[in-house]
């Protein structure tokens, strides 16, 4: 039969053939030159299924007689490539007696190749096989060569032997069954190939990508491609580039066929490809992998001087256009859970296994051009170089940069009016120096997409040939959208430029979520109302749009558009305008244009095209004659100049001198206005030629000046770099009275609706460094600093922006230990910006990891708190109990997904999935999600559907949302209650499988989607809570679940962050260190543990399911967190999440690091204040935990239990500076052998003790080294007698350190009072001496009746020892003349009940009066109700006295909208209500339960017990059940007793109806509370406390 063969020649033999539908011919040279009497062909099942059958016919009906055939086919896959998968191929060989004269056929992919070929090496010493691959993968790569193994359980291909094929039979035929991923697959091994070894072959790629694609996709029929007579052009280029990879490798081989050198090229790509492979593999796959190591080893070229931007840029594109991830951020890639492991740490572990490198010295493929490699074999490449590619932020290392002259990438803003341009145009246009970016890759593949114009490559890249299509458009085929990420540019004129296709079918441009919020209404509307046929998909006024095909095209004639908010608008349809179907006369609208000089650079290109274009004299209309552009032969594109920017201020920051090239006065670019404009007023020498700007900076010390007021309306984009230049400007500017420091930017309003809103970035950015900002409706002001006291070690969050990222690495430049997140965004204008700041400027720069986990991120280093929280979760889970009250919590609204679907679906959502199907609901939840995500970004709680985590791009949408935008948290249950949950609901459809089934595949994909963790547990751990709240108890607990919901959301967002405050003030503070294996049986006494301390301590090492830990512990991460939600459920305090190693004294393994780290990240995700991070750890992974911490802080901790370390030595030093490098709170912990031991750690202490130093915990372990722990000041580790033990010698308690510190002189005794008559029956008293004891503070409280504030009285509070003091009738008035000052709510409420000595603003002794009489009110209210207080809720006051004026200002703090008074005489509470003002709404009501409108759900009785009954009676309040008509409240009665009082004695019959009571003594302890804290620092023993006053209370 027929065949054509293509032979490639390997080793000298010519044994690789190549062709189509080569079955036959296969057998035909196998029998005819391998003589043998059995023939093995082993392949898979897939294999077999598709293709055994043509094998098993061709060689029973070829085979003499004598020989046999047999086949053997095995499981797919990798793990059949084993030690048992060769085992069983060996047995099969055996069991069927073939002898050493046998020929092993290998048909399948690479596993089957290698596996085979290994057996072939081994079996009866070695016998004859062939390779007959299958996937192009395999046809390139791993059948070529001779390398044969198995994988073992430590790595891949460790075990194998080199053993040549006789023969490689690559038929292509076999690609038209291969699946198209897989033919991309193997694709990056074919341009990794060319792209080390012949320039021809890699353009040939580039310019072909499409036909190539075709040959796999069209099914040759009747063998067509077997002779070159019936071979298609698309097969023969197939074959082509198939045999010409080969031929690369075949020559290689041949060379080096042991891989002693020049082998190793092939290999480009693989030494950072397969480190990710380890993690990601198998999902993703060999060649994906290899693609993603290609850019990332060619930017180490670029790095390190070798390889140009245009090569990277070549590379990228070409690996895009084969479908291929280039970058780990890639959604294929980030949708893998095992991403999540892709740190740079583990990469360049994994890296350290590689048989290119020289013992510890990795070795990378190098590329000097394409086509070329650097060495002919690996070069040897440092780990911080790696580090500083694979890396996603950077840190810039401030320094004195060389004098410098470059240029600047090509102009964005040119490189794709350039294209469109020349795509639009007649004839060949050659363009030099286009833009390699982003944004021109975009505008490229769409016009390619759109046949608008045909692109190839010349002078290895450096110039792009546009052969013009004359406007003749099509819409993409098979309804492709057209994707255009963040790029605006791109987005404005492609939507004009898609209104030009003339005839039928649709073209859909589509963008990120940040363009999709980016404005194109304008453009659109003056394209509709010429006719153009424009539909909004989702958002009006933004992408997407969906733009129909019209018979005439842009129809033309007069055209008016709205120019104020971007001139992008106006050059999109002026690029248009030339191929309208008549002359256009567009007239530019509504107010001032804005950036004209943008509008102007469009004319003047079109004009160089050949276009008639003209602007009226004074009016903002311009007229085109209809025609068509004729390309000039060649297009220099001008280098950009807001580009040029950024080196020039660094040189005016730094002192030294910058030329720019290609930038000068002559410039068509607006920015090129900015060295003389911006620059040379404020103090910098300009010297600007038509061609070239050189810029040099007034020296360091002299500095900048501030820039006054400028007008940068002509070059808004480099707004942004003139801000941080104000921002340092330190010399007053001239002629600008009364803001002489200070530069105020206008003219650049549009700024805030660009990659992301650039005006409120900066101001947020820059006020991480100290700097003040004001903004203004049209720019900003910066308000100078120096450069000294600007804060060090900011990390500045680049908002994906090229701009931000840029600008503030000038900043950078001058403040130490700036970290840049978000590195890659400069890829939009300047790819190699990082790498020309390293090597041509002379900045140094160090690669930094943000994320703890993976390349995904979890936590953003900076977020919005007004950012909208979005909760994910099984149904069932109680997302809507809790996104309530989240809601609640933080004053926002709620909105559940669900009911959002309710009403745009009316039909229902089950009765939806049942017509429509699942699929169907999927798209529309996605669709609702993508709405919320964009017009709800703030100030919201969304609460989604369970579901939503099934579908990719919603996770895409999540993911991006918690990277940039604000949390995302996952809200946990117990499966068990979620079953119970959905086996009674039946308003949703049913899973359709088991819920246990639906729980564990959506499990993870929700801790992928999620910034954090909520556990909203209900079983064990609600169970284990203290219940200490009775029918008859005086006071009352929150719930909970409310409490721990509130202090959770207000963290994360950082509304509130659940921080100590005294660490930051000075004062001392302790935390107590936990040490259960199992907290849950210590809840009910959790409150006294902790009495005294200002955190607790999760000493994450000693717990333990199974007891007690004897050696090394990990305990499970579910453990953990199930013992983190049982200790927040019952505390209030901060949490310390702490993995103590064995080597600093706990019992977490050493070694265990990403254990570690998976338990540290665990504990940010739900919600932990503080974790502390032994800087014994990996440098990489700390920076890595602390860039993600959030709103929580670190502690940096160092323990040395050797009794060695030296307080006053150098090591010691060491170790703090390390501690400070990322730490919040520095803890180092010693060992005393003597008392000295302490005095030296003390003199260290102060050393680094005040303004610019981070707060340290200090202290020495052993008895010897308990002075240190009574004397430090920040956290110190406390212990309690009821717990099982100490967590480190010479703990002591908090009471212990009161005692101590009394008795040396540190905490002299002071005396408390209560001042009033009658006080006899307080219990006052009683409440602060049992708090005083119980942490053996040197304090008294006493009673001091008096009804006058008289002589003796005042003695008292002048006296040395006196504390402060309670206040009650009738002296909460007379008590104001001898205080020097009162609260602001004392003041509203006109009234004092507690005296605070504290030093006044001189330093002297000052007496500050307070009432806390509201906050007891408020308390118990809130603590009651939780999430049931209604936003326009209503409330009852009894009576009109003192008290009265407490509860209606705590009521109105509290957002109670109406309040309603009631007082036997009317005229005192009119008098009452006249004090307040009207916004408080208070109804003067003649009976107290006439209501005139809503019914209170929060009622207050300020009057005595007394004044009140259940029956008529005279001179008292009639009470009826008519006042508990709400449904559901809280209703306090501020009398002591008699108890129960009539009040409370009428509600407590109704309270299962959802009313809770509290009686007075409730309000007293949380008033009571609130004054011990302001007398003594330290937070009340609660629990203590309410037991004392309980016995004290039921005696009377």
């Amino acid at each position: 039969m027929a065949t054509d063969v293509q032979i490639v020649s390997i080793l000298h033999k010519d044994s690789i053939h190549c062709g189509f539908h080569l079955v036959p011919y296969i057998v035909d040279t196998i029998l005819s030159n391998l003589t043998a009497t059995t023939y093995i062909i082993v392949t898979d099942t897939h294999v077999a299924d598709l293709h055994l059958a043509k094998f098993d016919l061709e060689f029973r009906s070829k085979l003499p007689a004598g020989r046999r055939f047999l086949s053997h086919v095995i499981p797919p896959g990798e793990t059949s490539k084993s030690r048992e998968g060769k085992a069983n191929i060996e047995d099969f060989l055996l069991q069927h007696a073939c002898t050493r004269d046998s020929v092993i056929i290998a048909f399948g992919g690479g596993v089957i190749g290698d596996l085979v070929g290994f057996v072939a090496a081994t079996f009866m010493r070695g016998v004859r096989f062939v390779q007959i691959p299958t996937t192009l993968l395999a046809m390139v790569d791993s059948s070529v060569g001779g390398k044969t193994a198995i994988d073992t359980p430590h790595g891949k291909n460790f075990i194998g032997a080199f053993w040549q094929p006789e023969y490689i039979f690559i038929d292509a035929a076999f690609l038209e069954t291969l699946p198209t991923r897989e033919f991309s697959n193997g694709m990056a091994e074919v341009v990794k190939t060319a792209a080390i070894w012949n320039e021809d072959d890699f353009a040939l790629l580039e310019s072909r990508s499409q036909d190539i694609f075709d040959a796999i996709q069209t099914p040759s029929k009747n063998y067509a491609g077997r002779t070159m007579s019936t071979r298609s052009q698309s097969q023969s280029l197939l074959l082509r580039v198939i045999a010409g990879s080969i031929s690369v490798k075949a020559h290689i081989v041949t060379v080096d066929e042991r891989e002693t050198g020049l082998r190793n090229l092939v290999n480009f790509g693989h030494s950072i490809g397969h480190a990710i492979e380890a993690v990601l593999t198998p999902t993703i796959l060999h060649g994906e992998c290899v693609s993603i190591g290609s850019i990332l080893e060619a930017e180490i070229s670029r790095q390190l001087g070798h390889l140009s931007q245009v090569a990277v840029g070549r590379l990228l594109r070409v690996l895009k256009a084969y479908n291929l991830p280039v970058s780990v951020k890639d959604p294929r890639i980030t949708a893998v859970p095992a991403s999540r492991s892709l740190s740079v740490d583990r990469l360049l572990d994994v890296m350290k296994i590689d048989k290119k490198n020289s013992g510890l010295t990795k070795k990378i493929v190098l590329l000097a051009r394409i086509g070329k490699t650097v060495e002919e074999r690996a070069s040897a490449v440092a780990d911080d170089i790696i580090r500083r590619t694979l890396s996603e932020a950077v840190r810039v290392i401030p320094g004195v940069p060389k004098d410098v002259k470059m240029t600047t990438p090509g102009s964005k803003s040119i490189s794709n009016r350039a294209l469109v341009l020349a795509a639009l145009g007649e004839g060949t246009c050659k363009l030099k120096n286009l833009l390699h970016s982003d944004d021109t890759q975009v505008m490229m593949a769409a016009l390619s997409d759109l046949k608008g114009a045909q692109f190839s490559w010349e002078d290895n890249g450096e110039t792009l040939v546009v052969q013009g299509g004359r406007g003749a458009l099509q819409p993409p085929q098979g309804g492709k959208e057209i994707y255009l990420g963040n790029a605006g540019t791109a987005a404005r004129f492609l939507a004009a430029v898609c209104t030009l296709v003339k005839g039928t079918g649709h073209t859909t441009v589509t963008g990120n979520a940040r363009m999709k919020q980016r404005p194109i209404g304008p453009l659109v509307d003056a394209l509709r109302s010429n006719g153009s046929s424009i539909k909004y998909l989702e958002s009006e006024g933004c992408l997407p749009l969906d733009i129909n095909a019209t018979s005439l095209g842009l129809k033309g004639g007069h055209i008016q558009l709205a120019a104020t908010v971007s001139s992008q608008y106006v050059s999109a349809i002026l690029l248009c305008a030339p191929y309208a179907s008549e002359d256009v006369v567009l007239e530019l609208v509504g107010g001032q244009v804005i950036s004209q000089p943008y509008i102007d650079m469009t004319v003047a290109m079109m004009r160089t095209f050949g276009a008639d274009v003209r602007r009226e004299a004074g009016r903002d209309v311009y007229r085109i004659t209809r025609g068509a552009y004729r390309s000039p032969r060649e297009y220099a594109i001008e280098s950009d100049a807001s580009s040029a920017t950024y080196p020039l201020a660094i040189a005016a920051v730094t002192g030294t001198t910058c030329t720019i090239e290609n930038i000068g006065s002559g410039s068509l670019q607006g920015d090129a206005r900015f060295a003389k404009e911006v620059l040379e007023p404020m103090g910098c020498v300009v010297v600007q030629s038509e061609t070239a700007t050189t810029v040099t900076g007034p020296s360091v010390e002299v500095g900048l000046k501030a820039g006054g007021v400028i007008d940068m309306e002509p070059m808004t984009d480099a707004f942004l770099t003139a801000s941080v230049l104000a921002a340092v400007a330190k010399r007053p500017a001239e002629g600008t009275a009364g803001m002489e420091r200070t530069t105020r930017i206008v003219g650049i309003a549009n700024q805030r609706v660009k990659e992301c809103n650039r005006i409120k970035a900066m101001i947020d950015e820059l006020a991480k460094f100290g700097v003040k900002t004001t903004e203004l409706d049209d720019g900003l002001e910066v308000h100078a600093q120096d450069v000294s006291t600007l804060k060090q070690g900011v990390s500045v969050h680049c908002y994906d922006d090229h701009r931000v990222a840029m600008a503030f690495s000038v900043l950078a430049t001058q403040v130490t230990g700036t970290v840049l997140d978000q590195k890659r965004c400069v890829e939009k204008t300047w790819p190699n910006w990082w790498d020309d700041l390293h090597n041509k400027i002379g900045i140094s720069i160090e690669g930094v990891e943000l994320q703890g986990q993976g390349v995904s991120g979890r936590v953003q280093l900076t977020r919005e708190s007004a950012a909208s929280v979005i909760l994910i979760g099984m149904r069932g889970a109680g997302k809507t109990y809790v996104g309530g009250l989240a809601a609640a919590t933080l004053d926002r609204e709620f909105i559940d997904a669900d009911v959002v679907f309710a009403k745009k679906h009316p039909i229902g959502l089950k009765e939806f999935v049942q017509t429509k199907g699942w699929e169907a609901f999927r798209a529309a939840e996605l669709e609702i999600l993508q709405e919320l995500l964009e017009q709800k970004a703030k100030d919201y709680v969304i609460s989604l559907g369970g579901g939503v985590v099934e579908t990719p791009k919603a996770r895409e949408l999540l993911k991006k949302y918690m990277r940039d935008s604000g949390p995302v948290v996952y809200v946990a249950r117990e499966v068990a209650e979620i079953m119970k949950f959905l086996g009674e609901e039946t308003a949703r459809p049913a899973y359709g499988e088991s819920v246990v089934d639906v729980f564990r595949r959506r499990e993870p994909l929700f801790e992928e989607c999620s910034s954090h963790m909520f556990i909203n547990y209900t079983g064990v751990l609600e169970a284990s809570t203290p219940v200490v709240t009775t029918q008859d108890s005086p006071w009352s607990s929150a719930p909970p679940p409310c409490k721990n919901i509130h202090k959770f959301f207000r963290h994360i967002t950082g509304i509130a962050p659940n921080l100590c405050p005294k660490i930051n003030a000075g004062r001392s503070s302790y935390f107590l260190s936990l040490t259960y294996p199992d907290v849950t049986p210590a809840l009910p006494i959790l409150d006294e543990l902790c009495s005294g301390s200002d955190a607790v301590e999760m000493r994450v090492d000693l717990l333990s399911p199974d007891g007690p830990p004897t050696a090394s512990n990990i305990p499970p991460l579910a453990y953990v967190a199930n013992q983190i939600t049982a200790v927040r459920r019952n505390s209030p305090l901060p949490i310390i999440f702490t993995v103590r190693t064995s080597s600093q004294g706990g019992m977490f393994p050493d070694d265990a690091e990403d254990a570690a780290f998976s338990l540290m990240l665990l504990g940010l995700r739900l919600g932990c204040e503080y974790i502390d991070v032994e800087i014994s750890w990996s440098e990489a992974r700390r920076q890595a935990i602390s860039a993600i911490k959030g709103h929580s802080q670190i502690i940096s901790s160092w323990h040395d239990w050797s009794g060695n370390m030296r307080w006053d030595g150098a090591p010691l030093r060491q170790k703090y500076a390390i501690a400070a490098k990322s730490g919040d709170i520095i803890k180092i912990v010693g060992k005393a052998n003597t008392i000295e031991d302490n005095f030296a750690l003390r003199q260290f202490a102060a050393s680094v003790t005040g303004p610019g130093f981070k707060p340290l915990i200090a202290i020495n372990m052993g008895a010897e080294g308990q002075i240190s722990r009574i004397l430090n000041k920040t956290f110190s580790p406390v212990t309690h007698p009821l717990l099982p033990n100490k967590a480190a010698p010479g703990q002591l308690s908090v009471a212990q350190i009161q005692t101590a510190l009394h008795l040396i002189g540190q905490l002299p005794e002071k005396k408390f009072y209560l001042f009033g008559k009658p006080i006899a029956g307080s219990m006052s008293p009683t409440l602060h001496n049992s708090g005083f004891n119980a942490l053996g503070l040197p304090y008294t409280y006493a009673l001091f009746e008096t009804d006058v504030v008289g002589d003796e009285m005042k003695a008292v509070l002048a006296s040395p020892d006196f504390g402060g003091a309670s206040v009650t009738i009738p002296l909460k008035l007379d008590i104001l003349p001898v205080l020097n000052t009162v609260s602001e709510e004392a003041k509203i409420i006109g009234a004092v009940n507690t005296i605070i000595v504290r030093p006044g603003p001189d330093g002297s002794r000052e007496l500050y009066g307070d009432n806390t009489d509201w906050i007891g009110i408020a308390q118990c209210v809130k603590d009651n109700l939780g999430d049931k207080l209604p936003r326009r809720s209503t409330a009852l006051v009894i009576g009109s006295g003192g008290t009265s004026r407490a509860a209606l200002f705590a009521l109105h703090i509290l957002g109670v909208s109406a309040i309603y008074l009631y007082n036997r005489t009317r005229k005192s509470a009119e008098q009452l209500v006249a004090i307040f003002p009207a916004e408080y709404n208070i109804t003067i009501i003649d009976s107290v339960d006439a209501f005139t409108g809503a019914a209170p759900s929060v009622i207050i009785s300020t009057v005595p017990a007394s004044a009140t009954s259940l029956v008529p009676s005279k001179d008292k309040i009639l009470l009826s059940d008519k006042l508990f008509r709400a449904d559901g409240g809280v209703v306090v009665d501020m009398a002591y007793g008699p108890s129960p009082t009539p009040l409370l004695q009428l509600a407590r019959p109704i309270k299962s109806s959802k009313w809770q009571v509290v009686e007075g003594v409730g309000v007293l302890l949380q008033q009571g509370y609130r004054q011990f804290e302001s007398w003594t620092g330290m937070r009340a023993p609660t629990s203590t406390i309410q037991q004392m006053v309980h016995e004290q209370y039921e005696k009377q």
